[in-house]
């Protein structure tokens, strides 16, 4: 597939395992039960689901009875942070550590997808190039209705769910430290507790362990400054206080899987750096 398409897929009820691992972005759209994993983390529902992955997220099926259908998408073709004033998907649907890059929703919502979800099939079997902008167009509209039922599925969650944040606070206290302070023990001295016990409730709110979404915020900011700056890597390097672009280009490639080279070929730099 070239990087300036869009292209849409729909798999009827898929009972075998498969994974996605690719330069793109990806929406599934799936109609019932289902069990998948998404960076190693494990989730299952029995909702219609709606998953959301940025390049070079790791998605692997592991079982579903459900539909699903495929949204699979390039930066060059639909650039999400140049179109954050319309849609505000970013750190909504993609790129948030802090939020599993799924959404249940109901039947009429799902319904609805499907129904956009068809319509963009239908162009993109026979487009031209004026099709091109109405298929962008129906995209956003997917996104926005998306964003809008996240923002409200976040909105709503159950607070008793939420009472580690209130104590701790540790998103707004790694997105200001996550680029000097790499050490647990940092965040666990800044509310006097001992880093077992940070571990353990941090890992109950989050469902991965402080060290994991402080290497995940460094990741997520490693790729945010590759697609969205010329900025050479070993400058990249530097800014994440990296002793060397060597050590980076390993961390990162540990990771995510590519190194910060590759990634930035095969997703491309973002027309917001050019």
């Amino acid at each position: 597939m070239s990087k300036e398409l869009v292209e849409f897929n729909i798999h009827y009820e898929t009972r075998n395992s498969f994974d996605i691992y690719e330069p793109y972005y990806n929406i599934l759209i799936m109609n019932k039960s289902v069990s998948f994993t998404i960076d190693l983390l494990k989730d299952t529902t029995s909702d219609p689901t709606i998953v959301f992955l940025s390049p070079y997220q790791h998605f692997k099926m592991l079982n579903t009875q459900s539909t699903v259908a495929m949204i699979k998408f390039h930066g060059d073709f639909y650039c999400i942070e140049y179109h954050k004033r319309e849609v505000a998907c970013n750190g909504v649907l993609f790129n948030n550590i802090y939020e599993q890059p799924s959404l249940a929703v109901s039947n009429e919502i799902y319904e609805e997808l499907i129904t956009l979800f068809k319509k963009l099939s239908q162009i993109n079997l026979h487009k031209t190039n004026y099709d091109l902008p109405i298929i962008k167009t129906y995209l956003q509209l997917l996104l926005a209705i998306c964003s809008k039922e996240k923002l409200i599925n976040i909105k709503n969650k159950d607070k008793s769910t939420n009472y580690y944040m209130e104590d701790l606070n540790f998103q707004d206290i790694l997105e200001n430290n996550f680029l000097n302070s790499k050490n647990v023990k940092f965040y666990a001295e800044k509310y006097g507790v001992a880093v077992d016990s940070f571990s353990k409730k941090i890992k109950k709110q989050y469902g991965r362990s402080p060290l994991q979404l402080i290497n995940e915020r460094i990741i997520l900011e490693s790729k945010r400054m590759l697609h969205l700056s010329t900025d050479p890597i070993k400058t990249i390097a530097w800014k994440l206080n990296f002793r060397d672009e060597y050590y980076f280009s390993r961390f990162f490639k540990k990771h995510v899987g590519a190194s910060p080279k590759i990634f930035r070929e095969k997703v491309g730099i973002s027309i917001v750096a050019k």
